[in-house]
């Protein structure tokens, strides 16, 4: 399985720092929606699903996490712990998010609407699909 781990360039001086999103330049799709995650109690996972179509970027905008990708086959855990750096999810990838430390934000940006019959929510159900999907 390939991890992909964005670095988005930071510009700053003695004032700030500033991280740019654009569409179709650093984010490798049209951003149809953005949410994000904060005060996640500490044990919680978060996601436990995948996604048909929709493709995601996770930003740890402040803080850090941990998201195991699964592609059915291969699982990793990956730490997003830098505020320029993102996470690429493909379609058909199951994730989830723990390991939240206090104070956390995690952003998303997304390249769909919401629509639930995206989801893929029971794991048995998410290994048939990546079956189907290789044939």
């Amino acid at each position: 399985m390939q991890v992909i781990k964005y670095v988005f360039q930071p510009h700053g001086d003695e004032r700030a720092q500033l991280v740019v999103f654009e569409e179709q330049k650093d984010i490798p799709f049209a951003i149809k929606r953005v949410y994000f995650m904060y005060d996640t109690a500490q044990g919680v996972v978060r996601g436990k699903h995948a996604h048909k179509n929709l493709e995601q970027i996770l930003v740890c905008i402040h803080g850090s996490c941990k998201v195991l990708l699964d592609n059915g086959k291969e699982r990793k855990i990956v730490p997003l712990e830098k505020p320029y750096e993102g996470l690429y999810v493909a379609n058909d990838m199951w994730r989830e998010m723990f390991d939240f430390a206090p104070g956390t934000v995690l952003m998303v940006f997304a390249s769909e609407y919401y629509d639930e019959t995206d989801y893929i929510r029971n794991y048995d159900e998410f290994l048939k699909f990546v079956e189907e999907k290789a044939k």
